[in-house]
């Protein structure tokens, strides 16, 4: 069996102490490809390590939401060097966030919205998918992305509806679900994670965070990914082995850059 974790933070400091033996439990459990999202330009070289030092660990390099607050012009400017210098998967990640109250929500706003159209036109001038942040934004994002066109991508930990899930499907991205689905009070991810087509999904475990049922309130691994695989193959009926096939199948699609890994 051989699984993709689209989405996992391997170069944060939850790992600093263990990071060899959490990149090697993930390889012995099947999962064979690590896509591992800058969230800063400070942590951009750390990205880089990571992927250089760990076999099958894939970077994307963005600036997330979250972070722009802090970020200068010249950030972009280095985002754009180092995606054409590095080869990445994917731009990301990037996008928009309106869960968390930070200051003035009319400048946080438009920091984000302003750090968001640039590096989408960062991914259109280098031809390379995003790894999208899109937490309570899910329309803003869609309206950005009808109006870049790209070359597809991922909505990161998918909480929309049916209509916006089509939506991206449209515009060529997969949907990214991970430890959230399993938790059985998470009845509308579970309903999507069940009847939208397969070939729509992939799947993440977002390590350290997003912990599934079984390890809440625990550091999240990318080792968790089988069994959050397991989840879904439950939730839709078929093997695991489907599951895994048509997931990894997903991925390499989307982000095409992964197939050097195979």
């Amino acid at each position: 069996m051989t699984l993709i974790d689209t989405h996992c933070h391997l170069d944060a400091a939850e790992f600093d102490e263990d990071r060899d033996a959490v990149a090697d439990a993930a390889r012995q459990a099947g999962v064979s490809v690590i896509v591992v999202p800058a969230v800063e330009r400070a942590n951009f070289g750390a990205v880089a390590s990571v992927c250089r030092d760990q076999p099958g660990c894939a970077a994307a390099y963005g600036i997330h939401p979250l972070y722009v607050a802090r970020a200068r012009a010249e950030d972009l400017e280095a985002l754009h060097a180092t995606v054409m210098r590095e080869n990445p998967v994917a731009v990301g990640e990037i996008g928009l966030d309106r869960f968390v109250d930070d200051g003035d929500p009319a400048v946080r706003d438009a920091t984000q919205m302003h750090y968001f159209i640039e590096q989408l036109n960062i991914a259109k001038t280098a031809q390379l998918p995003v790894i999208l942040h899109v937490r309570r934004t899910i329309d803003l994002v869609l309206q950005q992305l009808r109006r870049v066109k790209l070359r597809g991508g991922i909505a990161h930990a998918f909480n929309g509806s049916q209509q916006q899930a089509e939506e991206f499907i449209k515009l060529g991205f997969k949907l990214g679900f991970g430890g959230a689905m399993t938790y059985p009070r998470a009845r509308k991810i579970r309903q999507l994670a069940a009847s939208l087509p397969l070939d729509a999904i992939v799947l993440e475990t977002d390590a350290p965070d997003m912990s599934p049922e079984w390890k809440v309130g625990a550091r999240n691994t990318a080792d968790q990914l089988p069994r959050i695989a397991e989840c879904l193959a439950g939730l839709r009926g078929v093997h695991l082995e489907v599951i895994a096939q048509t997931t990894t199948a997903n991925a390499i699609q989307v982000l095409p850059g992964l197939a050097r890994f195979f």
